[in-house]
């Protein structure tokens, strides 16, 4: 017998001693979040789950219990033919599931039988998320962060790119949260990750990361879309240096037509998304903006949504938030082109 509990503390310090990590949950819970490079080997499927949920509550626990076993062996059956039969003696896997370790338990007390190493995450992935947590807290004050700043569409998330391609360690939080960070931001058919999702996602980022080397970060608010930025990691992005990227209006306006490119080709959907604005610009002139659009003419409508929505808010909020914004360096690229933003990249990364 070498079935091993451990804390979830002690998992996210051994992390990357496991050969694999097994999420025994259903395809639902798996789906919401689950463990870095976690594989799922369901011990109960999403509707086996409910239907023995329903027995217990309907009928009584030794019921339930009794074809939830009956489930739980059938399916452990199938992956292990599946998954484990060409698995050496030495593989040694880590395995969790919801809180209790039933699910889990039940998983690796047949591969324990076997003689594989297991562990188990004792108090599952509930207790691992909120170690997780409290990990991405220490992350965020043992990283150096620079805050790559500039008004909507100078390019900031360009010149996080170019600095990743340059090699520089590079957290792209819009990326992650699979949005722009505005009103208009949504990416068509693309879903954001769960809140749950999204602080896994960041922490697994933060984790990899050299504290011996910057960290660049775009300056974003609390939130990306509907997803919030760990309250840790706000404060230490708003504490950090800071460089401002400049572009010409003219440029600004181009970049954004081609990152957004989605909205000239369905102007229709751009006008819905305008509609968001309604309150803060009025309708009168949420209707001109529309008007224009329908007509083609999206160059005026985006330097206008720049000039008199976008900056004031950017501006104001960066001088309120972020403690070294006065004290920026401004970085000036010949234009929006990638490959002046890889000469930017290479001047910061190169210092």
């Amino acid at each position: 017998m070498s079935l091993t509990l451990l804390s979830a503390s002690e998992v996210i310090a051994r992390f990357d001693q496991f050969d694999t990590v097994i999420d025994a949950r259903s395809e639902g819970e798996y789906a919401e979040d689950h463990l870095p490079g976690a594989v799922n080997w369901p011990t109960l499927h999403d509707e086996e789950r409910k239907s023995i949920g329903t027995l217990y509550k309907q009928v009584n626990a030794f019921e339930a219990k009794k074809r939830g076993a009956a489930l739980a062996a059938r399916n452990i059956s199938t992956h292990i033919e599946a998954h484990v039969l060409d698995k050496p003696r030495d593989w040694a896997p880590l395995a969790y599931c919801w809180r209790g370790g039933k699910r889990s338990g039940s998983l690796s007390l047949v591969l324990d039988q076997i003689g594989f190493r297991m562990t188990l995450v004792e108090g599952g992935y509930k207790a691992f998320r909120a170690a997780m947590l409290l990990d991405i807290e220490a992350c965020a004050a043992r990283l150096q962060f620079e805050v790559v700043c500039g008004t909507t569409g100078s390019g900031k998330t360009r010149l996080l790119q170019a600095l990743r391609s340059a090699g520089a360690q590079v957290l792209d939080l819009e990326e992650l949260a699979r949005h722009r960070s505005s009103v208009l931001g949504a990416l068509p058919g693309i879903a954001q990750p769960t809140q749950k999702r999204f602080d896994t996602l960041v922490w697994e980022q933060l984790r990899g990361y050299d504290p011996q080397r910057v960290v660049f970060v775009e300056s974003e608010s609390k939130k990306v879309g509907n997803v919030s930025i760990h309250p840790a990691l706000v404060d230490a992005m708003r504490q950090s240096p800071c460089h401002v990227l400049e572009l010409s209006m003219e440029q600004r306006v181009e970049l954004l037509l081609e990152d957004y490119a989605y909205f000239t080709a369905n102007p229709e959907q751009f006008c819905k998304r305008l509609d968001a604005l309604t309150a803060q610009r009025g309708k009168v002139v949420i209707e001109g903006w529309k008007d224009a659009v329908r007509q083609g003419n999206l160059r005026p409508v985006v330097e206008e949504l720049l000039t008199a929505h976008y900056d004031p808010v950017y501006l104001q909020s960066m001088q309120r938030n972020f403690v070294q914004y006065a004290q920026a360096r401004t970085l000036v690229p010949v234009d929006r082109s990638s490959a002046s933003m890889q000469a930017v990249a290479v001047s910061l990364h190169g210092r």
